[in-house]
């Protein structure tokens, strides 16, 4: 097995588990995404391509024009059937993608302002005109968006399944810090306290998060932290984060520690002029993501005063990305640094 070339190439190599004895009478086979943040019925995503007798379905959503050459977009038919597909257009491309989205129940007003069905990379396919596509017709295609389903609208029968929910592609560096952080909203698109549709995560056995005279506004707070008279604000703070005395965090999102410091290793690193997993004392970070087990010193800054958009500093220990600072994984920030 190689590493994964594209959507369809990633199928391909399993298409040896659909093909099992064990596995005959499966007539569909549901396709995922794995950078999604959406929350859906897949019975009646399913249901809904049998009831058609559809070969292909392709879940969708309308969306305007700023983000629409992000997407894989399609025409749709009054009966749902899709007509026409381009794998994310560009320039005079897109304006020709537009279409009529109050066939997919919106308003005139609401239409207006999304006059394009994007592709959520999510579909059913019949086993039979999955594994003839790939296996025969498509041998070398990598791409189902780029390369299968354009063509395959003219032969087969491709329907359009409106999803009429939250859905983010957080495929990029902003899209994912943009989704994470509007979490932290009062009342946020997307939520996972709906005990009708509860999310489950693997257990971590974690302590609760010890908070010592912090200020907190508008953030998630994960289990078994250390937070000493710190301020955090429009921020999310994943498990096992340790923040001293002075720290100031704001619009950012750490993702945590895979371990414990005991504060006699921590005191022990200290000593030697060495930097604990963490955020030191008086340090400021705005607009950030800080991957898991970064040792940030103290009186550091950051926060991209110059506004620079993007930048490779990988030796220093980070990069940016759309205007958002990122902090690698285990990398080691010294004290006093500005970024």
């Amino acid at each position: 097995m190689k590493w994964f070339q594209g959507t369809a190439d990633a199928v391909r190599q399993f298409t040896w588990v659909f093909e099992d004895a064990r596995n005959k009478d499966v007539e569909n086979i549901l396709i995922l995404s794995g950078d999604h943040l959406y929350r859906m019925d897949y019975m009646d995503f399913v249901q809904n391509h049998i009831d058609r007798n559809a070969d292909i379905t392709i879940s969708c959503v309308p969306v305007g024009n700023s983000r629409a050459s992000d997407y894989g977009l399609m025409k749709i038919d009054h009966n749902g059937r899709i007509i026409h597909f381009s794998e994310k257009p560009k320039g005079a491309d897109v304006k020709a993608m537009e279409a009529d989205t109050t066939l997919l129940g919106l308003s005139p007003k609401d239409a207006a302002k999304a006059p394009y069905i994007a592709s959520m990379g999510v579909y059913v396919f019949k086993t039979d005109v999955l594994l003839k596509l790939l296996r025969w017709r498509y041998p070398t295609s990598n791409d189902f968006g780029s390369e299968i389903i354009p063509s395959e609208v003219a032969e087969h029968n491709v329907q359009a399944y409106v999803f009429r929910d939250y859905w983010e592609d957080i495929g990029t560096i902003k899209s994912f810090y943009d989704a994470n952080l509007a979490l932290t909203e009062e009342f946020p698109k997307f939520h996972f306290y709906d005990p009708k549709t509860p999310f489950f995560t693997s257990p971590k056995f974690l302590p609760p998060t010890k908070i010592d005279k912090c200020k907190i506004k508008d953030s998630i707070i994960s289990h078994g932290c250390f937070l000493r008279e710190c301020s955090i604000e429009h921020s999310i703070v994943g498990e096992r984060s340790r923040l001293d005395s002075g720290v100031e965090l704001k619009d950012t999102l750490m993702m945590g520690a895979d371990n414990y410091q005991t504060e006699a290793e921590i005191a022990s690193l200290v000593a030697e002029g060495k930097i604990p997993i963490g955020i030191g004392k008086n340090t400021k970070i705005r607009k950030c993501i800080i991957d898991k087990n970064a040792k940030i010193g103290k009186d550091v800054v950051i926060m991209n005063k110059d506004g620079v958009e993007e930048a490779d500093r990988p030796e220093e220990g980070f990069y940016i990305r759309s205007g958002i600072t990122i902090i690698l994984e285990k990398a080691t920030i010294d004290d006093g640094t500005t970024i």
